[in-house]
């Protein structure tokens, strides 16, 4: 689960870039939304944000990665990465998570929670998850591992970074079943449980 890159942020190029696929995706989103993912066709998205076969696929490899796809990974590696050294790698997580969904305008909550509903929804994104949860598996021991210095290959590293994801995993279907849940504060409590080691 990984904010969108601020558009503000860089050069106007940056920005261009930013806004137009923010764009496809909105539009895509919103053709999912109303006559369901299976109904909609690329040409429909690519006729709906107004730009060129080409330029969609420059943003968006497959259809699935519009609803797969977002920026926030980028900026939970930067606010752990950010976290003082006296914390612990999973009280370092845990802030990042903080620092990240807690600053979610109430549009980012709801567009979130709903690209959440679509993916465990429609029985292609479900399985594209799978991929996507490896990969953060294996970015999250990358930083632990930089971290601590014990390399991402290390048994712990790997067992909490599998634990963080499945503690994610476990609030995605919450976030499913009841969109209108704190999503900042369903990780908050999914990181405490893990930190406290499940003591019951």
């Amino acid at each position: 689960m990984s904010r969108p890159a601020d558009p503000g942020a860089g050069g106007l190029r940056e920005r261009k870039k930013a806004k137009t696929r923010e764009a496809i995706q909105s539009h895509a989103l919103d053709l999912f939304h109303r006559q369901g993912y299976d109904a909609t066709t690329v040409d429909q998205i690519i006729d709906a944000a107004d730009v060129s076969e080409s330029t969609f696929y420059r943003y968006f490899p497959t259809k699935a990665a519009v609803a797969l796809d977002d920026g926030y990974d980028p900026l939970l590696v930067e606010a752990f990465r950010a976290q003082p050294l006296d914390l612990t790698s999973l009280e370092a997580i845990r802030a990042a998570f903080h620092d990240v969904f807690s600053e979610l305008t109430s549009e980012e909550r709801l567009g979130l929670s709903e690209r959440i509903g679509l993916m465990l929804a429609v029985t292609e994104l479900r399985a594209a998850m799978l991929d996507q949860f490896a990969d953060a598996m294996h970015l999250l021991a990358e930083v632990v591992g930089d971290r601590t210095g014990r390399g991402a290959d290390d048994p712990r590293v790997r067992s909490l970074a599998g634990a963080v994801v499945g503690g994610a995993i476990a609030v995605m279907f919450a976030v499913g079943e009841d969109p209108t849940a704190d999503l900042a504060a369903l990780m908050d409590e999914a990181m405490a449980n893990l930190e406290s080691g499940f003591d019951f």
